[in-house]
């Protein structure tokens, strides 16, 4: 090891012997034999080292790209016999090409390094590199200095050394500052409506999807490339989205901030060394300009935010937001685009597995309990967020995990605590100055508080993510209103109502202190990053259960025996039984009796599970205003479903009507 041998040299004096000439000059340490245990000699051979540069150089030992654990095969395949020097040609040349400013080719030469460094390697390449050819200006004449798929340890130094507000916590973590913007920016997100897309996407009303032109796309590139040109250096990441390696996609992330390197580097799937040896071309590319502003007289732009996706140049630009889940967002809708292409359902869901391979997947929005119910540690987790269901099983999208932070406690949950350890990324947390404890019930930056950290970092992540098909479909709703069932067994047309439907029910607060529920509907469970239309996803998730014989269950974590602020919020430990019996199998040979309005199918026995709970109109002592308020929700949700009952599916309109008749009845 070289910082072995550099700490054997010293700096001391001593008499030298005869023998010393042949030992380069270096002093034999005296001994006296009749004392050997006092003082060895340890002397070595001289570092190989020419200066103190040379010194130092030695002890960043040279060592492959980080990579994410894999058991698969593909780990003991051989290196490509690619030199590495034109391996780096390559990969710096394909960099080169995405930072090329269009036609004009008058973007900057890019090289490996960090420009800090006192000695600049592959400069014997600039030949090989695009050159101006006309319109030359001086961003020709200087170096973007690349830094390629860095370690965590190096993006910590980057981060600490050239970014104001990063700082290593107390458990070794990198926090961050994101900005101005402290969560996504959905209202500045825009999608090139093109020929193909007019007629693939969902436009219109109650869409995600904001559209814009090609030439409006380019502009924005434009000035999202110039100001990484401008630079002196980027980082770049090439890694990977989806663990079915059958279906994976290559994606290249540009930008500007170590921050959002490592946050990259956390949050898709690393490559092996041999799989950056033949990454070649990307599938996908981000440029995330997030500090520099879009302008805002641009067409289509309604401030200094925009996330433009263009599908047809498989690009994605970010200027005027630094939060790094834009990028995770981004590629999510994506996927969300490119899956269905493919026959591939994406899911915005948590996905666990028992010992035995049962698989069951979780849907729910914010406050239902999707991360805590899917955390089980009698089960292996496959992920927290974003999942694909092929001919092949279940396969996470992503490489690591963007938990929640507010509030976050070692004995609610351990897991997440501990993994908040060197090489995550914790944004826009407040810590002690002094100790650098994070206190995590400090919202003083914003409540929207996050860490990303690799999925290992969690014990029971079963590595590679994937899975067989899900035998249980559990969507998850918090039902402020108190009127639904703790758990239901839904059938394929129900599971596709609620799935469109996307329920679950928020607590507001008024002026007057006065607090009421607030219904709350997010198509497919997460209508902010869904490219197509909701009944497209509903769809194939109905064909991909019935194929695999899945159950569908609706679990409510909400209120019963009133609305909130009158009744109880049904207890956790009730609920893990439920699920449970949804995981053993033992729910599905209960008897069950049907409820009005939402013809839901209710057990009348769960073990663990107090039997009186399990149909709410037992928990309501008022009856009237079981009735009453039964009937609010049952209109909010029709009212909701109206915007879908148009939209055909297939040739005809027979499943559409079939999933109308699965909703509530006035």
């Amino acid at each position: 090891m070289a910082k072995k041998e550099a700490s054997t040299e010293n700096g001391f004096s001593f008499t030298r012997s005869a023998s010393s000439n042949a030992r380069n000059g270096l002093a034999r340490i005296q001994t006296h034999t009749n004392t050997p245990e006092v003082c060895h000699d340890d002397s070595t051979p001289p570092v190989r080292a020419q200066t103190i540069h040379d010194l130092h150089s030695l002890q960043k030992k040279k060592s492959s790209a980080p990579s994410t654990p894999i058991t698969s095969s593909s780990a003991t395949s051989p290196f490509s016999t690619i030199l590495e020097e034109e391996r780096q040609r390559l990969q710096l040349q394909s960099i080169s090409a995405s930072l090329a400013s269009l036609t004009r080719e008058t973007g900057p030469k890019v090289v490996r390094g960090d420009p800090a460094s006192k000695v600049v390697t592959h400069h014997h390449h600039d030949h090989h590199y695009i050159t101006p050819t006309f319109d030359a200006s001086d961003s020709a004449l200087k170096f973007t200095h690349v830094l390629y798929n860095l370690s965590p340890a190096e993006l910590y130094e980057q981060a600490i050394k050239y970014e104001k507000g990063s700082f290593i916590t107390a458990t070794g973590a990198l926090a961050t500052l994101s900005g101005a913007k402290t969560g996504r920016s959905p209202r500045d997100k825009r999608v090139v409506k093109d020929e193909s897309t007019e007629h693939d996407l969902w436009w219109g009303k109650g869409s995600p999807n904001i559209e814009m032109d090609e030439h409006t796309f380019l502009i924005n590139r434009e000035r999202a490339v110039d100001y990484l040109n401008s630079l002196e250096k980027v980082f770049v990441n090439d890694q990977f989205l989806n663990w079915d390696p059958e279906h994976r996609i290559k994606v290249r992330i540009v930008s500007a901030r170590a921050y959002h390197s490592l946050f990259m580097h956390n949050m898709c799937i690393r490559p092996t060394p041999e799989e950056l040896e033949e990454f070649g071309t990307p599938d996908f590319t981000i440029y995330n300009a997030g500090q520099f502003p879009c302008n805002r007289y641009t067409h289509h732009m309604t401030s200094s935010t925009s996330i433009d996706i263009n599908i047809a140049r498989k690009e994605m630009v970010i200027l005027g937001t630094q939060y790094a889940g834009e990028m995770k967002k981004g590629l999510f809708s994506v996927m969300h685009y490119l899956m269905p292409k493919r026959n591939i359902l994406s899911l915005h869901s948590g996905c666990n597995m028992g010992k035995n391979g049962d698989v069951a997947l979780f849907f729910g929005l914010s406050g239902t309990g999707k991360t805590t119910l899917s955390t089980d540690h009698n089960r292996y987790l496959i992920g927290d967020d974003e999942h694909c269901w092929s001919e092949n099983g279940v396969s996470n999208i992503e490489g690591g995990c963007y938990a929640k932070c507010v509030d976050l406690s070692r004995e609610k949950e351990p897991d997440i605590w501990n993994a908040i350890k060197f090489g995550t990324v914790v944004e826009n947390v407040v810590f002690d100055e002094h100790t650098r404890e994070v206190d995590f019930s400090d919202k003083s930056v914003t409540e929207n508080t996050r860490a990303a950290y690799p999925i290992e970092y969690i014990p029971n992540a079963k590595i590679p993510c994937v899975a067989p098909h899900p035998k249980n479909v559990i969507l998850l709703a918090c039902d402020a209103f108190g009127v639904l069932p703790p758990v239901s067994k839904l059938s394929l047309a129900q599971t596709m109502y609620h799935f469109i439907s996307g329920y679950t029910a928020l607590v507001a607060g008024t002026e007057d202190g006065i607090k009421e529920p607030q219904a709350t509907f997010s198509a497919c469970f997460g209508a902010a990053f869904i490219m197509m239309h909701p009944t497209k996803y509903a769809a194939m998730l109905a064909e991909k259960m019935q194929k695999h014989g899945a159950t569908g269950w609706l679990v409510n974590t909400g209120w019963s025996g009133g609305r909130y602020g009158v009744g109880n919020r049904i207890k956790l430990a009730y609920t893990r039984k439920i699920i449970d019996a949804i995981h053993s199998g033992s729910l599905l040979n209960s008897e069950y009796t049907k409820t009005e309005v939402f013809g839901l199918e209710i057990p009348t026995a769960i073990e663990g599970v107090p039997s009186e709970i399990l149909d709410p109109v037992n928990t309501w002592a008022d009856k009237k205003a079981y009735q009453d308020t039964l009937m609010k929700l049952a209109s909010l949700f029709k009212k909701n479903f109206n915007g879908f009952i148009s939209y055909k599916i297939g040739t005809d309109q027979s499943l559409t009507e079939e999933i109308l008749a699965a909703g509530p009845t006035l």
